[in-house]
């Protein structure tokens, strides 16, 4: 990836524009048969009456809260918080502790998001939730995380392990521009991710649509009508998925 010069700001925002596009190009190119069988996956557990799970350490938390109820959002995904914010995704054994503490069981389904992939805590939350007998849906750079060595136990990285693995397409290292002098910036993982997830709750939806079931999402509760057309989906889900 080479730098961008000369270094002005107007020419680092474009830039950082171009790389940003490309990637989402990328995915949008390359990714469709990955997002359609998690869609499928996750709309025939939803169709059984089975919940998403999305779950990502330090800024992967970012891209799974974006399942979690918002606009446009289903109302059957929850997110499994680590409170560490990344500082105990090294810590071999956490994964089990973490998931035992939600209400998960056979038939869900969890979206492990992990730029690296690399690390014990998606691994065995993967691992953990396989053998569960939950679906496992990864969302990884296959790039990056084949260019490192696993540091899980078991010797596996993410893409490893998952039923389906959706590739956010992003360079080793994450950050898109090089600045020079070991300087790198612009981190792109988010902003993939984000996209990723989106492109799948419209995906789910348009396949529980297919198979004759109401998708369960969220209307914005700004709109003037929100409330009243939420209630029935806070209801039917309220006592499954947690802070509703």
């Amino acid at each position: 990836m080479q730098p961008c010069e000369p270094t002005t700001t107007r020419n680092l925002s474009e830039c950082f524009s171009e790389k940003v596009h490309a990637i989402l190009d990328r995915i949008a190119e390359t990714q469709t048969a990955p997002l359609r069988n998690a869609a499928a996956l996750m709309a025939q557990a939803i169709g059984k009456g089975r919940l998403i799970y999305a779950f990502g350490s330090g800024h992967s938390q970012s891209v799974a809260i974006e399942f979690y109820y918002r606009a446009g959002g289903l109302a059957t995904c929850d997110v499994i918080h680590e409170k560490t914010f990344g500082r105990a995704e090294r810590l071999p054994g956490y994964a089990c502790l973490l998931l035992d503490t939600y209400p998960v069981s056979a038939g869900d389904v969890i979206i492990i998001i992990s730029n690296s992939g690399r690390n014990p805590l998606p691994v065995e939350m993967a691992e953990s939730a396989k053998q569960r007998g939950m679906g496992v849906i990864g969302i990884t750079s296959l790039e990056y995380s084949r260019s490192v060595t696993s540091r899980a136990p078991c010797g596996k990285r993410l893409f490893e392990i998952c039923d389906v693995v959706i590739d956010n397409c992003c360079p080793p290292g994450d950050a898109l521009i090089d600045l020079g002098d070991g300087i790198r910036v612009g981190g792109a993982s988010t902003l993939a991710g984000a996209f990723i997830s989106q492109t799948l709750v419209c995906l789910t939806s348009g396949k529980l649509q297919q198979d004759g079931i109401r998708p369960p999402v969220f209307l914005s509760m700004n709109m003037d009508e929100g409330d009243k057309r939420n209630q029935a989906v806070l209801e039917s889900f309220r006592a499954r998925v947690r802070g509703l």
